[in-house]
C-alpha cells in the first residue's frame, strides 16, 4: 500500500527478552503489506532486533535465534557473576560484532533511538546517537542476567525498569504515527502455563504443564509403610487426637501436597514479567500508540530463547490481522 510521502510512521518495539524474537515476525508482516516505518525505537530486546533491521542484519539474526537454542545459551553462561550478570555480553552479541553493527546511530540510513535505565538515579535515558552496539547493549542490560554498560559517565541498565515500550520517544522523534508492539500483554505472575504450542494455533494456546510427583522427605511418597502410616494417622483424628498427631497428619498431608517451588531464574524471570506488566500498562495508558500490535505470548517465558520460531510465526501472524487497524490509522493521520 502507498502512504502519504509526508507522514512519518514510527514503530516503537517493546521489550520481553526471549519473546522478542517476535518483532521479526512483526517486521517481517510490515514489509508484506507495504509498511515501510520512517522512525525506529526500541527498548531492550527490541532495541536489538530494531538495529538488526536498520544495519540489514535481519536474515542472519532470525536464523542464529532458530538455531541457538539451550545448547547454545549455555555457552554464553559466566557462572561467576564477575562481570555483574549471568550472561556475558560480549558473547551473546559477539555474532554481530561486525562492520555493520559497529556504527554511529546517526549515520543509519533512519532515525533510532534506544531507552535505558540510569542505575544511579533510576531516571530514563534516551540514546540517539553515538555507538549503535553500545546503545543496544545498554537498553538489552536486564538486571541479574546482563552486566550493567558504562556510557560516558552514566551506568545504564535495562530501558524495560522505566518505558518497555517506546512510545513517547517515536514521537519525540517526529513520527505522526506510532505502531507499537507489546510483548507483555496477558502476562500473569508464577504459575502460568508454559506449555509448547504448535503451529498457527500458538497465537492463542494455552497448554498445563504437567504437574510434578510429590516428594516426600525421608521416603517414597507411593510406599506402603507411608501409606499405612497415613491410614493410621487419618484412624487416629477421629479419636481425639494429641497436638503432636495432628501436627504429625498436617505435615504428611503438606508433604502430599503438589506444590512447585521456583528455583531463583524462575523468581527472577516471574518478578521482571510483573514489574513489565505493570510498567507497561501505565505508560500505555498515558502515551498510547496508534496502534497496538500485542502478540499473544504469554505462554513463553523471557527466558526460552530456544522458542524463536514460534515467537516469530506469532508476531506475524499478529501483525498481519492488524493491516485494516494500521492503514485506518494511516488514513485518519
Amino acid at each position: 500500500m502507498a502512504k502519504a510521502t509526508d507522514l512519518k510512521i514510527g514503530l516503537a518495539l517493546g521489550s520481553g527478552a526471549a519473546r522478542g524474537w517476535a518483532h521479526i515476525g512483526v517486521l517481517r508482516a510490515l514489509e508484506e503489506i507495504g509498511i515501510k516505518p520512517d522512525v525506529i525505537c526500541g527498548t531492550s530486546i527490541g532495541a536489538a532486533v530494531g538495529a538488526a533491521y536498520l544495519t540489514d542484519q535481519m536474515d542472519e539474526l532470525q536464523s542464529w535465534a532458530q538455531k541457538m537454542g539451550w545448547l547454545g545459551m549455555l555457552g554464553i553462561i559466566d557462572l561467576t557473576f564477575r562481570r555483574g550478570g549471568l550472561v556475558a555480553a560480549e558473547k551473546a552479541f559477539g555474532r554481530f560484532d561486525n562492520e555493520r553493527s559497529n556504527v554511529l546511530i546517526e549515520d543509519l540510513p533512519l532515525p533510532f533511538a534506544t531507552v535505558a535505565t540510569d542505575l544511579s538515579t533510576g531516571r530514563e535515558m534516551w540514546l540517539r546517537d553515538g555507538p549503535l552496539m553500545s546503545a543496544v547493549l545498554a537498553s538489552a542490560a536486564m538486571p541479574g542476567l546482563f552486566p550493567a554498560v558504562r556510557r560516558e559517565h552514566h551506568l545504564l541498565v535495562d530501558g524495560a525498569l522505566v518505558n518497555p515500550v517506546p512510545v513517547s520517544l517515536c514521537r519525540a522523534l517526529g513520527a505522526d504515527v506510532v505502531v507499537a508492539v507489546n510483548l507483555n500483554s496477558e502476562l500473569s505472575p508464577l504459575g502460568r502455563p508454559n506449555g509448547r504450542a504448535n503451529g498457527k494455533v500458538a497465537v492463542a494456546a494455552r497448554v498445563a504443564q504437567p504437574v510434578p510427583e510429590p516428594v516426600v522427605a525421608g521416603g517414597d511418597a507411593g510406599s506402603p509403610a507411608l501409606s499405612h502410616l497415613t491410614s493410621q494417622i487419618s484412624t487416629w483424628l477421629g479419636r481425639k487426637p494429641s497436638r503432636r498427631t495432628r501436627f504429625l497428619a498436617d505435615q504428611i498431608e503438606d508433604a502430599h501436597a503438589h506444590k512447585h517451588v521456583p528455583n531463583a531464574l524462575e523468581v527472577m524471570a516471574g518478578s521482571i514479567d510483573i514489574m513489565q506488566d505493570r510498567i507497561t500498562r501505565s505508560r500505555l495508558a498515558g502515551e498510547p500508540p496508534d496502534v497496538l500490535i500485542a502478540p499473544r505470548l504469554a505462554h513463553i517465558g523471557i527466558l526460552e530463547f530456544d522458542r524463536a520460531a514460534e515467537a516469530v510465526e506469532i508476531g506475524h501472524a499478529a501483525a498481519s490481522m492488524l493491516r485494516p487497524s494500521i492503514e485506518l490509522a494511516l488514513r485518519r493521520a
